[in-house]
């Protein structure tokens, strides 16, 4: 890309940011309810479908949040066929066999240990791949670091698409490794249940900290 180019696509990206402020300042306070201050997880579920096509809405959406150097490596299998549960619930605690079979989805957020060699193209003005080639330690921390991001992503995303969330960890990360990633060698990071809940199962939200018992400002 040429200079004349490359300051041609940051002016455009720079007027964007200011006509989206222009637009909208902040959430309103119904939205933050929504996402986050007075969402729940969920773990029992209606039979109402999610369609696939809301699905490839919700990839859109997780995919914009930021990473570092823009590495984006979550890899997201969503698991919605019956032989996909079957295969999944092998991995499960007992506890959340149930859970996930009458989730609509269950999306299997996991990371790339090779997403490194994909930075030519979601990094093209800087080569970036020594960073990490040859570095397998590093490399693994920051795809797990930036995969743990993006399925939070995914998790609001879904709540602000009016979708209902339970992310669950009680399952063997290696049993779903070999299930699904033995041919790409992609890791399991956590699970995310994806439906329209049902409000019945829930009990009361459990406490959280006040802003003086875990921050500082200094």
């Amino acid at each position: 890309m040429t200079a004349g180019a490359l300051d041609n696509r940051r002016a455009r990206a720079q007027d964007a940011v200011r006509a989206l402020r222009g637009r909208v300042e902040r959430l309103d306070d119904d939205a933050i309810d929504l996402i986050l201050r007075d969402a729940r997880s969920h773990y029992a579920w209606t039979d109402r479908p999610v369609s696939d096509a809301l699905l490839r809405d919700l990839f859109e959406i997780t995919i914009a949040g930021p990473t570092s150097m823009n590495t984006c490596p979550a890899r997201f299998v969503f698991v919605t066929s019956e032989a996909g549960k079957d295969r999944l619930a092998k991995s499960l605690k007992a506890k959340n066999i149930d859970k996930m079979r009458a989730a609509p989805v269950t999306a299997i957020v996991a990371w790339d240990p090779q997403f490194w060699r994909r930075l030519d193209f979601l990094f093209p003005h800087e080569d970036r791949k020594p960073h990490f080639e040859g570095k397998a330690a590093h490399a693994e921390t920051t795809a797990f670091r930036n995969s743990t991001l993006q399925g939070a992503y995914l998790m609001i995303a879904a709540r602000a698409l009016g979708l209902d969330v339970g992310a669950m960890s009680g399952f063997s990360n290696a049993i779903v490794d070999e299930e699904f990633f033995a041919e790409n060698g992609w890791k399991s990071n956590f699970l995310v249940n994806l439906g329209y809940a049902d409000e019945s199962a829930l009990f009361q939200k459990l406490p959280r900290f006040s802003f003086d018992d875990v921050c500082k400002i200094e």
